[in-house]
């Protein structure tokens, strides 16, 4: 299950920091928030989807560490990130 390309477009589009900027920890957390979704949406339909669970544990630890960094080099960004896509913050 991955992201359409319109979707992950408009995801990139509203967190960019700049033009062409794809690769910022913002978008990276943004996209990987909504495969998340995904993936916790295809669990709670299909429960013994093992394979599934483990790629979401995968994903949920990625944007953890990308959040730590953000957290890290810059607050006021991390706390704006958090607040856009409704994240509980540590």
């Amino acid at each position: 299950m991955s992201l359409k390309k319109e979707e992950k477009s408009e995801i990139i589009n509203k967190f960019q920091m700049h033009q062409g900027d794809t690769g910022s920890p913002e978008v990276q957390i943004a996209i990987l928030t909504k495969r998340i979704t995904q993936l916790t949406d295809h669990l709670r339909a299909h429960k013994h989807d093992e394979s599934s669970r483990r790629g979401l544990l995968k994903l949920v630890g990625h944007r953890r560490r990308l959040l730590a960094y953000v957290r890290r080099k810059d607050f006021g960004r991390y706390k704006a990130i958090t607040e856009q896509l409704n994240l509980r913050q540590k």
